[in-house]
């Protein structure tokens, strides 16, 4: 009996190994229906913002869900704000400008960029309709509204330097980007480094984006804590494949992308439509590299000039580690396509 009981044990461990074995070498199914059942029941905190069009493609589409996942979308107003929710804990994987992420990362943040949304040229100067303000220069001893740690604030901040002021020559009201522009309209400020959607609605208005410049803007980034990362690879493979199929399904559907934003963002169409067409390139090439920390090299300085960072060390060692393309490097956008 004993004999009997220990040959059972042996060959339940044996089928046990090789079957652990055969899964750690099995690719990610290519399908909705085929790639459920190894996803059911897991749970995913992940955000969306009308300043990520992806996002709001992926959660209108049901993408996430049809593969059995439990979706927990939190809505993020801001690069900060999806920064605070990350660092908390609060969500799994987040959307924010790139410079917000260093700034994160710089500061101790535990995230890794794992893909590139979008390449944006969503922020710019703002001033309210008749304003004599129509250059950066004229800025001097205003009143500037900007949402600290987000682009449209290092994009000030940019316009500044090359204008030949200082941030020390502008006060700034630190306010969400949806407040900026209320205290723009009711005069509390004298100009707004407006965002993207509601930037774009302001010019509907008769506001003026008084200062643009595409160069100031750094990229879409894709972020994800790296506990996350490390504990649900599937999770984070699954995102990653979602946002490769909501960029090409973005570019293959613009009208149906722009009334997704419209309506999310409660805008108007013409808005989205501006917004989606003529300020964002939807299908830029999603693996974050070179291209993206050169942007991230020149901004990084300014966060040590004014003492947001600690130290130019802090920010070289953040633009060392900041890129996992472990997953968008493998990214399967079919497996969302019918």
């Amino acid at each position: 009996m004993k004999t009997t009981a220990l040959k059972a044990v042996l060959v339940a461990l044996t089928l046990l190994v090789s079957g652990c074995v055969s899964g750690e070498n099995e690719s990610a199914p290519s399908s909705s229906t085929e790639g459920g059942a190894g996803l059911d029941g897991r749970v995913l905190d992940i955000d969306f913002a009308t300043y990520n069009p992806l996002s709001l493609i992926i959660k209108d589409q049901g993408w996430l869900e049809a593969q059995g996942v439990e979706v927990n979308w939190v809505q993020s107003a801001g690069s900060n704000k999806a920064n605070e929710a990350l660092r908390a804990g609060a969500i799994d994987v987040g959307s924010t400008a790139g410079s917000a992420a260093l700034l994160a990362r710089s500061n101790g943040s535990p995230i890794q960029v794992i893909a590139i949304y979008s390449q944006p040229e969503w922020a710019a100067l703002v001033a309210p309709k008749g304003s004599p303000i129509t250059a950066v220069d004229q800025l001097r001893g205003k009143n500037v509204a900007a949402t600290k740690g987000t682009d449209p604030y290092f994009f000030l901040l940019q316009a500044l330097e090359a204008n030949g002021l200082t941030a020390d020559d502008v006060t700034v009201q630190n306010l969400q980007h949806a407040d900026g522009w209320a205290a723009l309209q009711n005069g509390s400020v004298d100009a707004w480094a407006g965002l993207d959607p509601i930037m774009a609605g302001a010019e509907q208005t008769g506001a003026t984006l008084f200062y643009r410049n595409v160069d100031f803007n750094s990229y879409g980034f894709l972020n994800a804590r790296e506990d996350f990362v490390t504990g649900e690879p599937e999770l984070a493979q699954l995102v990653v494949d979602a946002y490769a199929a909501a960029a090409v399904w973005a570019v293959e559907h613009p009208d149906e992308t722009a009334q997704i934003l419209a309506d999310a963002a409660g805008i108007e169409l013409p808005v989205a439509q501006k917004v989606i067409r003529e300020r964002s390139n939807l299908d830029v090439d999603q693996v974050p590299g070179p291209t993206q920390l050169a942007v991230l090299e020149k901004i990084g300085p300014i966060f040590v000039d004014l003492g947001d960072v600690p130290s130019q060390q802090q920010v070289d060692d953040a633009l060392g580690s900041i890129v996992n393309d472990t997953f968008v490097e493998q990214a399967d956008a079919a497996r969302f396509q019918s």
